[in-house]
């Protein structure tokens, strides 16, 4: 079963071009159905029948995790199952008339205008610099910040960055994204000017294979980093809520639809593969219109008064 598992997480590398960070979640949760299994005998393909699955989720329920975790685990033996059968191991699905949970639905989380604009102004860096002497990142995380608020990058794409990827003329930057699927974003003048600053404090030559945003080593700043960065400049600015890349991705989306943008050239921005995927945002921009609405017209609410006449 583990050799099995193994070539498994092999053909989502090779053939379906799943990234390191999907396939290591993957190996974790089937490491975790494989250990399960033998602690209940189920040592063979033979043992891998719809009562095997019943109790494997029953026992990932009552560890009390999210919703959205036991499905991610369940999905990981589901397709570790579908291979399976796809390859003539298995010849009934274990996972037949088994009941399956919904996906929560939940709005993302997102910066107002106004926030981003009291974020950028705390986080300016010669302001950073003047505050807390011998911090020497401050055109850095400035630049990290304008470009994924600009571009609506993943934690990872932006860590993923190469000097060579940026066009600082044309305003574009080629990201790589999700399924290794390469796109090109724009980017905007405030951020083009942000990672111009940067750029002349880094050290020289700039060879275009070089990381685009160095760590204190001179290393590539990682997808964690990048998440401390932004926490740091979310404490700066006295954020009483949780900021994180993904919010600031998620304002990106919902802050060009609240403008006119079309759905469409969201996805493609985002690097969206459905646009399903795409339309939670609508669900924000609407939220945001009702509370607006509710907010400013004077019989938006129910027991607001009598009508005052005809």
């Amino acid at each position: 079963m583990k050799q099995l598992a193994d070539r498994f997480l092999l053909h989502l590398k090779a053939q379906r071009n799943f990234s390191r960070n999907t396939i290591k979640a993957y190996q974790y949760d089937l490491g975790e159905f494989l250990g399960y299994a033998a602690a209940n005998k189920a040592v063979s393909l033979a043992g891998l029948d719809r009562p095997l699955m019943r109790g494997y989720i029953a026992s990932i329920n009552d560890k009390k995790v999210s919703r959205n975790t036991l499905l991610r685990k369940i999905s990981a033996v589901r397709s570790f199952m579908a291979w399976l059968l796809e390859t003539g191991q298995l010849e009934t699905d274990p996972f037949d008339l088994i009941t399956i949970p919904k996906k929560e639905k939940r709005l993302p989380r997102f910066l107002t205008e106004g926030e981003v604009g009291k974020l950028q102004d705390y986080n300016l860096p010669e302001r950073v610099e003047a505050r807390e002497k011998g911090y020497y990142f401050a055109l850095r995380d400035y630049a990290l910040f304008e470009l994924v608020y600009s571009s609506g990058l993943r934690r990872s794409e932006a860590a993923g960055l190469n000097v060579g990827d940026l066009d600082l003329y044309s305003g574009f930057a080629r990201v790589m994204g999700k399924g290794s699927r390469e796109r090109l974003v724009p980017v905007g003048d405030k951020a083009l000017t942000a990672i111009r600053a940067y750029l002349e404090t880094r050290p020289k030559p700039l060879s275009h294979g070089l990381p685009l945003f160095l760590n204190h080593k001179n290393g590539r700043l990682g997808g964690a980093g990048i998440a401390l960065v932004f926490r740091k400049m979310a404490k700066r600015a006295r954020f009483a809520r949780p900021m994180n890349p993904h919010s600031v991705r998620h304002s990106f989306a919902t802050h060009l639809l609240d403008h006119g943008c079309d759905l469409k050239s969201v996805q493609e921005m985002l690097g969206h593969k459905n646009l399903q995927t795409t339309e939670i945002y609508t669900h924000v921009s609407l939220e945001r219109l009702k509370e607006v609405y509710d907010k400013a017209h004077p019989r938006a609410k129910r027991g607001g008064g009598p009508a005052s006449g005809n």
